[in-house]
C-alpha cells in the first residue's frame, strides 16, 4: 500500500511536472504574441508617424515635378487625385497667361511649355525643427529657373522688329492689323523665344534660402503654410526683366 502510494505520488508528480511545463510554454506563447504585438504597434507607430522632411518633399514633387507615389502614400489619396495636384497649379499658371488674343492652339503649346519648364525648378530640402506649438519649420535651399529674365531682351527685341516691320508695310500701303492680331503675333513671338532658349537648356540663378511652416490645419491634417507657398511659387521662377544673379 505505501508503494502504490509512493507510485500515486510518483505519478502525480510527473502529472505535475507535466502541467507545469504545459504552463510555462503556454505563458511563452502568450509573451511572445505579447511581444510581438508590442513590436507591430512600435513600427506601426513609426510608420505612421509624421516626418515634415518626408511631407514638403512629397508636397513639392507632386506640385512641381508631377512625382506622386510619395504624396499618394502619405496623404491617402488616388494617383488620379494626386495627379490633379499638378494640373490644377498649372491651370492656375494658365488662366494668369490667358488672353483672346492666343489661339487655342498656342496656348496648347504654352501649356506644354511651361509644364517643361515646372518639372525643372530646383529646390533641395533641409532639416526641420518642431517648434513648441507642434509645428514643424523646414528649411528649404532654392536655385530660381531664369529662363524668363534671360529671354527678356531678346523677346523685346524680336518684338520691337514686328512693330516695325508693321509700322513699313503700313506706310508702303498695308492695312492696318487689328490689335489681337497684332498681340496674338506677339504672344507667338515670345513663345518662339522661350521654347528655344529652354531647348538649349535651362540655367539657374544663385541659392535661395527659405523656411517653410508646416502646420495643422482645421481639419487637423498638416499642411504648408498657404503665405510660404506664394512665397515659394516667386523664388522658383525668376521673373521676366529683372537680371538674373
Amino acid at each position: 500500500m505505501q508503494i502504490i502510494m509512493k507510485r500515486g505520488g510518483f505519478f502525480m508528480d510527473e502529472k505535475n511536472k507535466k502541467n507545469k511545463w504545459k504552463s510555462k510554454k503556454i505563458l511563452g506563447c502568450i509573451l511572445t504574441v505579447i511581444i510581438m504585438v508590442a513590436a507591430a504597434a512600435g513600427i506601426y507607430f513609426y510608420m505612421n508617424r509624421f516626418d515634415p522632411v518626408r511631407y514638403v518633399q512629397a508636397v513639392l514633387d507632386v506640385s512641381y515635378k508631377e512625382k506622386t507615389e510619395e504624396y499618394s502614400k502619405m496623404t491617402g489619396t488616388s494617383r488620379k487625385e494626386a495627379e490633379a495636384v499638378f494640373e490644377k497649379n498649372l491651370d492656375v499658371t494658365m488662366e494668369k497667361f490667358h488672353s483672346s488674343a492666343i489661339s487655342e492652339e498656342l496656348e496648347k503649346k504654352y501649356r506644354i511649355l511651361f509644364t517643361q519648364i515646372v518639372r525643372q525648378v530646383n529646390y533641395q530640402i533641409g532639416e526641420s525643427e518642431k517648434q513648441k506649438d507642434g509645428s514643424y519649420i523646414v528649411e528649404l535651399e532654392i536655385r530660381p529657373v531664369t529662363l524668363f529674365s534671360d529671354t527678356y531682351e531678346t523677346f523685346q527685341s524680336r518684338a520691337e522688329e514686328y512693330a516695325q516691320s508693321i509700322t513699313n508695310k503700313v506706310m508702303k500701303g498695308m492695312e492696318i492689323p487689328s490689335e489681337e492680331e497684332m498681340q496674338g503675333q506677339v504672344y507667338q513671338i515670345y513663345y518662339d523665344v522661350l521654347n528655344e532658349a529652354l531647348q538649349e537648356g535651362i540655367r539657374y540663378g544663385d541659392k535661395k534660402k527659405l523656411k517653410l511652416h508646416v502646420e495643422k490645419g482645421e481639419d487637423g491634417a498638416y499642411e504648408i503654410r498657404e503665405k510660404d507657398r506664394r512665397k515659394l511659387d516667386q523664388l522658383l521662377v525668376e521673373n521676366a526683366g529683372k537680371n538674373s544673379a
